[in-house]
């Protein structure tokens, strides 16, 4: 445990910071789920507005260190191009 004034409030910050992460990172998946829920529905014109407005989150997140960039990257590549294979 913290035993000086300065540790408490550091460990304090810590828990904050982290949940607040841990909320960014949960939009992060609920955005690609949203894509991949689109893509399975069949419809590519949906499909392709989820993954314009996922775009924006999945960018933002990565600026924010969240995740990494090239996971980032990773993630929108792959739904784009699942997007672009539907028939």
């Amino acid at each position: 445990m913290a035993n000086t004034a300065q540790a408490r409030k550091r460990a304090r910050q810590a828990d904050k910071q982290r949940e607040h992460n841990t909320s960014l990172r949960s939009e992060l998946r609920t955005a690609i789920k949203k894509v991949i829920k689109a893509i399975e529905g069949g419809d590519k014109a949906v499909a392709q507005a989820a993954f314009v407005e996922s775009t924006s989150v999945v960018d933002s997140i990565a600026d924010k260190k969240i995740v990494h960039k090239n996971k980032a990257s990773r993630h929108k590549s792959r739904l784009s191009a699942a997007i672009k294979a539907m028939a």
